[in-house]
């Protein structure tokens, strides 16, 4: 009996403007090596960055959120 064939996908990766796969495999680097206190310290510091704002929002109106974002930009 004769095995049936599974064709092969190619994977088609895009990446946003300025990121590539070494890119992403840096960062990927950077997030598994770091400590659970690094990480921490950089959570908070996210908060005290001066120009940015942090914003709580259901998950349920989370893809609307992201759809008026992407029409102010």
């Amino acid at each position: 009996m004769r095995k049936a064939r599974t064709p092969k996908l190619k994977r088609v990766t895009e990446f946003p403007p300025g990121w590539d796969e070494q890119r992403v495999q840096q960062l990927l680097a950077h997030y598994e090596n770091q400590s659970e206190d690094e990480a921490v310290a950089e959570d908070e510091a996210a908060f005290e960055h001066e120009g940015t704002s942090m914003v709580e929002v259901p998950t349920r109106l989370l893809p609307a959120v992201r759809e008026l974002l992407a029409k102010a930009h």
